[in-house]
């Protein structure tokens, strides 16, 4: 039984979200100021805002009803679109999409959501830029790449191309100044204590900061591993199936790359990580494996360093690990 006294689903998208509660009504807003207030006058006390998590569209909303006092809930749509797929459904509309992530929180534990201060949400988005710039930047460099391997590339693509990759250069440098800025008004005790950690760069205490809200998101390193995607995944059945076993790569992708950047590092300077891949490989693994194992076991260190409060000691043992 839930402890909410109604539960709504609501999809939304760019213009509108339509709104689906536990009883089977139906309605559709305007995803703006208007429709966010028509919306509250229809909620009482004691009922609960189920929504996915869009990247964009959600959060306005999600921020009106907490400051409003609403209970909200937002969810992984990976979740609620495996939800639909066990029930074989053959419906897609977003009424029947709202019906369905309403039905998910009636029988799955749903968290609270916890609205973003300013600081948290400027971050936020300075990171999301800074993550579309890298991966634009990514693309360019392999475009420059491949006209170099032409061995005589024109000189108009080839200047055009250094130009762009220069600028991205300068855009890439002040957002991250930018953004270590904002971090250390709000959490430099917390960065500077992460990057005690031997192979912790500061870019990835920088990030993993922002992704996770200063660590508040979770409650064990395990969820924190999960969500990042270097968890691994086992993949057998009967006697037939016995495929290899590989990380789950459901999450954010430029940090899980950071921390295997710094994994490096951290088998030569880091002693628990140290220990950790030469027992691996002495074991006859793959130096990748062991390389994942080290990332892995790099995060659950920031975890408890973040959790602790405490600087890194190579000898303190945590209960949060």
């Amino acid at each position: 039984m839930t402890k909410y006294s109604k539960i709504y689903g609501v999809d939304i998208s760019k213009d509108v979200f339509d709104v689906v509660d536990d009883r089977g009504s139906y309605h559709q807003f305007s995803n703006s100021p208007a429709g966010f207030k028509a919306f509250l006058k229809q909620l009482d006390c004691g009922e609960l805002v189920v929504m996915e998590s869009t990247g964009y569209y959600h959060y306005r909303l999600a921020q009106y009803l907490f400051k409003q006092g609403v209970p909200v809930s937002v969810v992984n749509p990976l979740q609620v679109k495996r939800f639909i797929q066990m029930r074989l459904s053959k419906i897609k509309t977003d009424k029947s999409d709202a019906k369905a992530i309403c039905e998910y929180a009636l029988v799955n534990a749903v968290p609270l959501y916890t609205a973003l201060s300013e600081g948290q949400a400027v971050c936020l988005q300075l990171f999301r830029l800074l993550d579309n710039y890298l991966k634009q930047r990514t693309a360019l460099k392999n475009k420059l790449h491949g006209e170099e391997a032409l061995g005589k590339p024109s000189k108009v693509v080839y200047h055009s191309l250094k130009r762009s990759l220069q600028h991205l250069n300068k855009e890439v440098g002040l957002l991250e100044a930018s953004l270590l800025e904002l971090v250390r008004q709000d959490q430099q005790q917390q960065l500077t204590h992460l990057k005690s950690i031997p192979g912790f760069g500061t870019k990835t205490a920088l990030f993993l900061i922002v992704i996770t809200d200063g660590f508040s998101k979770f409650e064990t390193a395990g969820q924190l591993c999960s969500y990042v995607g270097i968890t691994p995944t086992i993949r057998v059945s009967g006697s037939s199936v016995r495929g290899k076993s590989r990380i789950s790569k459901i999450g954010n992708k430029k940090l899980r790359n950071l921390l295997f950047l710094c994994a490096f590092s951290a088998c030569k300077h880091n002693k628990g990580c140290k220990e950790l891949y030469e027992r691996i490989v002495a074991k006859g693994k793959s130096k990748k494996l062991a390389l994942i194992a080290v990332a892995n076991k790099l995060l659950k260190q920031a975890f408890a360093i973040a959790k602790s409060g405490l600087i890194y000691d190579e000898n303190y043992k945590s209960k949060w690990a």
